[in-house]
């Protein structure tokens, strides 16, 4: 946790607030809080500074903060992603929330699994606590926002347009693929499919919208590799 994250229900006074959570744990333990240590420390969905130690028990820790750093700016990119299996799906959402992407639609493909759409992972407090993990590792303190379509084709051709418009369209696809673009700060958005790729029909559904499939190299990679790989050479980090 290289960021203590807070949120307004966390506050005691203006700029006081106070941890009994497992934020609580993390300072006692890990940073071994004493009076008057100074931490990172980062408003959800604002400004990021120093918190100071100000109090300390066996069940909570008070802070004061000053917080004037402004938030780390965010990816111009919007990602569609083929949902993943839930084990992977874990560690893509804190990934992806440590690069700095804002925009996340988790959509359906003909090789995604009905029972993905099952699982705990999507219920809204176990994508909040993901995100935020992702968010605490980077020092990021703007939260992700998750939709989640479960209609390939209806979101491909009824939402997609206004979602993309004047945006680079691109989908991560190595068969008949272009190179990579150079790293840019123009708006994106990215395709990534399934394990196993988009299968041809979705593939031309994506072009018909303008979508260019493009290649990250010779090696074909796992969903989970191939993100950060993406996100690398599309974008400076």
């Amino acid at each position: 946790m290289n960021l203590i994250l807070v949120q307004i229900s966390d506050f005691i006074d203006n700029d006081i607030v106070k941890l009994t959570d497992r934020r609580f744990t993390h300072i006692k333990q890990v940073h071994r809080a004493s009076i008057e240590q100074s931490l990172k420390v980062g408003m959800i969905n604002g400004d990021s500074g120093i918190g100071t130690i100000i109090g300390i028990d066996d069940k909570s820790v008070t802070l004061k903060l000053c917080l004037d750093i402004p938030a780390i700016p965010s990816l111009p990119l919007t990602l569609l992603l083929a949902l993943p299996r839930p084990k992977m799906l874990k560690r893509i959402l804190q990934s992806v929330a440590s690069l700095g992407v804002k925009e996340i639609y988790l959509i359906n493909s003909y090789k995604v699994e009905k029972s993905f759409w099952s699982t705990p992972v999507l219920n809204e407090d176990n994508l909040r606590e993901n995100l935020l993990l992702g968010l605490e590792q980077s020092g990021d303190t703007i939260m992700p926002t998750v939709h989640l379509k479960k209609r390939f084709k209806p979101f491909i051709e009824d939402e997609l347009p206004a979602i993309a418009q004047d945006a680079k369209k691109l989908i991560a696809h190595p068969y008949q693929a272009s190179k990579c673009p150079q790293p840019s700060a123009q708006k994106t958005v990215l395709a990534i499919g399934p394990e196993g790729g988009f299968i041809d029909y979705e593939v031309e559904r994506l072009r018909e919208q303008g979508f260019l499939p493009i290649s990250l190299g010779q090696r074909i990679l796992r969903v989970e590799t191939a993100l950060p790989v993406a996100i690398g050479k599309l974008f400076n980090l």
